[in-house]
């Protein structure tokens, strides 16, 4: 099959032919028509987690999918071939990735099944994403009325929180800078907006001089957002795997880990169909052009980037 896959380490991504997958006990293989592009796929191609985690070279890129079942493993219940299958990979190695033509996936966590009516280019750009998103808002337990700065609010798991954030009834503050960010996060209901460019707790104290009740942090530098949060306030953070990494007296500290259970994934879904929570994808790329998807998602998105795997 061919996938954008790393042949060792210090070497760069390139589509190249490898074995299909076989699933294992447990496993469905899928046949993947599209996937999206996460941070996390561009941390391993410049091999950031070289040394933190198993590398199975070579290491087929890519987290999010959706595609159908092309064959199942033994003990898997629930699925069939031809099922219509999104999701995200949920391996403790990398190696199986779905930027390829096939990826073999666990039944049982990262699965479930796309619903009538939702095409495989957005349920591709549901998977971590939304979860990280969903898990975000969840952990928060925002209040209606309470007021809420999402830092990093532009991207793929910024745009989702902006819209459940809101649709919690709280008053959102966003980070944006051009035109067209402004436009993108208003869309999505933010009420008001700050300069990532510039200091972003110095702007959020000047509208509101006692702080905001929660701050999301998906980009920046934690540290300095710090003083946006009132006394007593909440600070839920993607990119910190600790509290005791960002310290502070006055505020509870609440890492997020994304964890796409069949039940969120199914929620994502849900909401997609509904329109209480939609994934905004910016653009689709081939997978022969994987390597702009990847540069254009470096240097900053609306929402989400998707490669289509015919």
């Amino acid at each position: 099959m061919r996938a954008a896959a790393l042949s060792e380490f210090g070497s760069a991504p390139e589509v190249q032919d490898v074995e299909i997958p076989t699933p294992a006990a447990g496993e469905v293989l899928v046949r993947v028509r599209a996937a999206s592009v996460n941070g996390f796929d561009l941390a391993v191609a410049n091999g950031y987690l070289n040394g933190m985690m198993e590398h199975r070279f070579p290491v087929v890129l890519g987290k999010d999918f959706a595609g159908t079942v092309e064959a199942v493993g033994a003990d898997v219940g629930g699925y069939a071939v031809g099922d219509r299958v999104f999701g995200v990979v949920t391996k403790s190695f990398l190696g199986d990735g779905s930027f390829g033509e096939y990826v073999t996936v666990p039944s049982a966590i990262g699965l479930a099944r796309i619903p009538d009516g939702l095409d495989f280019t957005a349920a591709a750009g549901l998977g971590l994403a939304g979860t990280a998103a969903v898990d975000t808002i969840d952990s928060a337990a925002i209040k209606s009325g309470e007021l809420v700065l999402v830092a990093g609010a532009t991207g793929g798991v910024g745009s989702y929180v902006v819209q459940l954030a809101a649709n919690a009834g709280a008053r959102v503050i966003a980070t944006a800078h051009t035109a067209d960010e402004h436009e993108h996060v208003t869309a999505l209901g933010a009420a008001e907006i700050v300069d990532y460019t510039e200091d972003v707790a110095a702007q959020v104290r000047e509208a509101h001089p006692t702080g905001v009740d929660v701050v999301i942090h998906l980009a920046g530098d934690a540290g300095a957002l710090l003083p946006a949060a009132a006394d007593g306030g909440r600070f839920l953070s993607t990119l910190i795997g600790s509290p005791d990494q960002l310290p502070t007296e006055t505020l509870t500290v609440l890492p997020v880990m994304a964890n796409p259970t069949p039940h969120t994934l199914e929620r994502l879904a849900a909401n997609q169909l509904t329109g209480d929570s939609v994934v905004s994808v910016q653009r689709v790329y081939s997978l022969d052009d994987f390597s702009d998807a990847f540069a254009d998602f470096a240097s900053g998105t609306l929402g989400k980037i998707v490669i289509s795997i015919d």
